[in-house]
């Protein structure tokens, strides 16, 4: 992050409410769901006269402007969600502020709540009320649980990762004409199980996890090579038998992915090796949800270290720049997921109700 990119960089210049705004976002933007979300909480620090608000809703990039958006990809959403933002939730905003018509009182913040498929209304985001902090551990035998895990030892996972065979972010044979706009909601069932993935699920849900708000990955991990990549995924997996719709009966639904470059792990302007074989903390936040993890689900996690090709490969060796490496710079390197005592890694979620049991079965 140099003098160039700080010189693209807008978030310098949000930094006044000039006009009324709306800000419109999707679950899955496969092209800039960060920037949205970011420019809302840039200009909500400066909105005195309550004149910045948020929309979110089951989309992919554009999605809420054209046709009716019910479906994307194989996720059926029961209605026909961009018809309804744009007749009851944009045309009012333009009606008032645009031609005096109609009322003022709008939510601060309107997100489409996947999972339940309903429209839900917040006086703030991310949300407070009735929401609190709940740690979903990575434990052993591939089990995510609420329960902390022991606190003395050294557990870990671990995986070889080589650039030389990546983890494709979607099901190849990759079509650069189709599937782009619907990558997000891909099944993720085609990479489950392979040797440089590892996974973690929670046994059937018994009740429903409502999560609103910003979740947060904590990983605690090491590398045998000298710079890493860290993709996190936050999977809905159905129900084997599904009723609505037995096509999607096993379904794995990515509800949040991103990744991390560990160069990065301590500043964007200073990339730094890793220490070969030494445990870090990396902090991967994803910038906003609302979704409800149904009772007779079970939450998933993901963890690789390749995302080929819409994330450029890492070398996995450090070097000064990575877009000049050369062939001979790219190596196998060994990673490991540590989920005991304090390396305990886990996934922050934001949970509403969290008071109610969240216990498995």
């Amino acid at each position: 992050y140099d003098a160039f990119w700080k010189r693209q960089a807008f978030a310098p210049w949000v930094n006044r409410v000039t006009v009324p705004t709306l800000n419109v976002a999707g679950w899955w933007d496969q092209e800039d769901f960060y920037g949205p979300i970011k420019i809302y909480e840039l200009l909500e620090r400066h909105d005195k006269s309550r004149q910045n608000f948020l929309v979110v809703g089951p989309w992919n990039h554009g999605g809420w402007s054209r046709g009716d958006a019910r479906k994307l990809g194989r996720v059926d959403f029961g209605s026909a969600t961009a018809e309804y933002y744009r007749k009851n939730i944009l045309a009012p905003f333009f009606a008032y502020y645009l031609k005096d018509k109609g009322t003022g009182e709008r939510a601060e913040a309107t997100t489409f709540r996947t999972g339940v498929n309903e429209w839900v209304n917040h006086d703030v985001w991310p949300p407070r009320r009735d929401v609190a902090e709940r740690k979903l551990y990575l434990s052993a035998n591939g089990k995510l649980s609420f329960d902390p895990p022991p606190t003395s030892g050294e557990g870990f996972d671990s995986y070889v990762s080589d650039p030389a065979n990546p983890v494709p972010y979607r099901p190849r044979p990759i079509e650069l004409r189709s599937g782009w706009t619907t990558w997000l909601v891909e099944d993720q069932r085609f990479i489950d199980h392979r040797p440089d993935v590892l996974t973690w699920s929670t046994d059937t849900l018994e009740n429903d996890v409502v999560v609103s708000g910003k979740i947060i990955a904590n990983l605690f991990a090491s590398t045998s090579g000298t710079d890493s990549d860290w993709i996190v995924k936050l999977i809905d997996v159905y129900p084997e038998k599904y009723e609505q719709d037995p096509k999607m009966g096993g379904f794995q639904l990515m509800i949040a992915g991103d990744v991390t470059r560990g160069r990065y792990r301590k500043s964007f302007e200073k990339p730094e090796p890793i220490p070969a074989n030494a445990v870090e903390r990396y902090e991967i936040g994803f910038p906003a949800n609302d979704h409800v993890f149904k009772k007779g689900h079970r939450i998933m996690v993901q963890v690789h270290s390749t995302w080929f090709p819409v994330i450029d490969l890492n070398p996995q060796q450090f070097v000064p720049n990575i877009f000049q490496a050369k062939e001979s710079d790219f190596k196998k390197a060994t990673q490991r997921i540590y989920r005991s005592g304090r390396n305990a890694s886990y996934i922050a979620l934001p949970v509403v109700n969290a008071n109610v049991s969240t216990t498995t079965r």
